[in-house]
């Protein structure tokens, strides 16, 4: 268990830098509120990093599985709320893997325990809505 400190300052009206691990990470407002769309809203940046976690779990497993494969892409579709302050309130998560002969098993098992047991993003965002999720395969 550790503390982690990320510190921020602000460039511009509404826009925040961040060095993060050696990059910079820059958030903003719309430009229909008072910023510059200097960099992405930080709501959406949770559903990034839900991707970009889940999605190094589940390439982590399938190499321990000796699963090739030619790519995957992972997509994230998050319903707003309507009420102030405006959360997600359904988030769908679609793989889509590309490959010869993919063992569905495999992915779905892979995919699974990234739901279920790796992920701490979106174990944290499941705290606040339902996380569904589906897989589908290109050859």
């Amino acid at each position: 268990m550790g503390l982690k400190n990320i510190k921020a300052s602000l460039k511009g009206s509404m826009a925040f830098e961040t060095n993060l691990d050696g990059h910079t990470i820059i958030t903003d407002a719309s430009e229909e509120i008072g910023g510059n769309d200097l960099g992405p809203r930080p709501k959406a940046l949770l559903l990034v990093a839900l991707i970009g976690c889940t999605g190094i779990d589940v390439t982590s497993i399938l190499k321990k599985m000796r699963v090739e494969f030619e790519d995957l892409s992972i997509e994230v579709e998050a319903e707003d709320t309507d009420e102030i302050p405006s959360v997600y309130n359904r988030i769908h998560m679609i793989y889509t893997f590309k490959g010869k002969n993919l063992p569905m098993a495999s992915l779905e098992k892979a995919v699974s325990l990234s739901q279920e047991k790796y992920c701490s993003v979106g174990v944290m965002l499941k705290k606040v809505a339902p996380i569904t999720y589906e897989i589908r395969v290109e050859e």
